[in-house]
């Protein structure tokens, strides 16, 4: 014998209209996609109503994220599911580099070494940085910051390997 349902999802024409147009709309994330797909496929006032393993299902997600989307949206409303919490120890929410301090970061990486050295270390790109910048940035976050780009900094031939040679054509 099935559970009875602890949650029934009844939505009004202007929240399936609201879920709908955030489907449609080309900047929404594929979660909160698939959030308002669940919630319509869920709905007991519109159309056939799928069971939880049968929108698991045609969702491509697992039956936890179902239960998860569901309760979200009884505590929550809609503005929960359309909503992305992150978490504040998310990597996202912890980064001291934006797009514009990593550009600057890069340009300086790849403008030529001070004298006295022959190329950059990630000490000298942190006191250069703390120059620029407005925010100071630790070497850390320097270093993952060019490790995401292909700015390979102490990449020069050590002649371990030999280089392949290109056919000429």
């Amino acid at each position: 014998m099935a559970r009875p349902k602890k949650y029934n999802i009844s939505l009004t024409d202007e929240e399936l209209k609201e879920l709908k147009s955030v489907i449609r709309k080309k900047q929404t994330s594929k979660t909160v996609r698939s959030r308002c797909q669940i919630i319509i496929d869920l709905d007991e006032a519109h159309g056939k109503i799928l069971t939880h393993e049968q929108s698991a299902k045609t969702n491509g997600v697992c039956m936890a994220t179902i239960t998860n989307t569901v309760r979200l949206y009884h505590n929550e409303g809609i503005g929960g599911i359309v909503s992305l919490k992150r978490n504040i120890n998310s990597d996202n929410a912890r980064r001291k580099l934006d797009g514009r301090a990593e550009a600057h970061l890069i340009e300086i990486a790849c403008s030529p070494a001070p004298e006295g050295h022959s190329r950059w270390t990630l000490r000298l790109l942190e006191a250069q940085a703390k120059i620029i910048l407005d925010t100071p940035v630790g070497k850390n976050a320097i270093g993952r910051a060019l490790k995401k780009t292909n700015s390979g900094l102490t990449k020069t031939t050590t002649g371990a390997s030999r280089q392949k040679r290109m056919p000429s054509s």
